[in-house]
């Protein structure tokens, strides 16, 4: 009996997914999360080997967001008080470039980024695990964050902001960038649930429950499309790093561009750059 019980036990064993490598946290600033592909197993933080390393300094028209989102972080890093953040508003604009910015400015001060896929927040608890124990400070890190519904992840990054036993360690905030403000659709007819009393307005329940995951978010930091002048200076500044000079010719086909793309965003601006340093640059000799 024992031999067919040790046999059954090494089938089993077979059939099991081997266990994770612990995580190397010297082979990178930033890591993404990796959900296992058994249900109910817990995933692994992958170094990312080529991280991109954009400076704070390159992220022009956008100075105060900059500087608010600078603040809370230093708060974070010194051990203070600090907000999770949602950065809502223009694509384009500098949502995610921000929290890349921050994490190359302050990475020496012990500044990590995990990065996660909104399907994979079911596993924050597996996370928050990990890093719990950690000296480093980590923002956990989701990029152009939506829902249609109340999905999985939905429910687990409300859970993990407010409202649960279990939530992050305080070693971690949660980042969040999205086009919407309440990181789900609207719809017309969810105006129409909306009751007045008296001068009051209470909101239908649906709307509600839609505000509900976003108000969970400390500080909200909100971006707007750029004027013509703004998205002009950040053509220059691009052309400048670039080695090529911006003058009238090239400031026509910078609005061109802008036209053709249907957006005046920092990202279309540095796209412009790129063709045009690219198309005039003086051949290496």
């Amino acid at each position: 009996m024992s031999k067919e019980l040790d046999q059954i036990l090494k089938r089993l064993d077979e059939l099991l997914p081997p266990a994770s490598a612990p995580t190397d946290w010297s082979a990178s600033i930033a890591f993404r999360w990796r959900s296992s592909a058994r249900r109910g197993m817990p995933g692994r933080l992958q170094p990312v080997r080529q991280v991109h390393r954009i400076r704070l300094a390159d992220l022009r028209g956008i100075d105060r967001q900059i500087e608010r989102v600078e603040q809370n972080t230093r708060q974070f890093l010194e051990g203070k008080p600090a907000n999770n953040v949602l950065l809502t508003g223009a694509r384009g604009t500098g949502k995610s470039s921000i929290v890349k910015g921050l994490l190359n400015k302050y990475a020496r001060q012990g500044l990590r980024l995990i990065e996660v896929e909104k399907n994979d927040l079911v596993d924050l608890p597996y996370i928050v695990d990990q890093v719990a124990g950690r000296s480093e400070r980590f923002l956990l890190f989701c990029d152009d964050l939506s829902f249609q519904g109340a999905e999985e992840g939905y429910i687990a990054l409300k859970v993990a902001l407010d409202g649960s036993v279990s939530t992050t360690s305080e070693n971690m905030l949660i980042y969040a960038t999205s086009n919407r403000r309440h990181l789900m659709p609207e719809y017309m007819a969810e105006n129409l649930e909306t009751r007045y009393v008296g001068e009051e307005i209470h909101p239908g329940e649906t709307v509600e429950e839609k505000i509900s995951l976003s108000e969970r978010f400390g500080l909200w930091v909100t971006f707007y499309p750029f004027d013509q002048d703004e998205y002009l200076d950040i053509v220059g500044h691009w052309l400048k790093q670039l080695g090529a000079a911006i003058d009238q010719k090239s400031k026509e086909e910078a609005l061109q561009w802008s036209l053709q793309r249907g957006s005046r965003s920092g990202r279309v601006a540095y796209q412009f750059a790129r063709d045009w340093a690219g198309r005039h640059a003086k051949k290496k000799g």
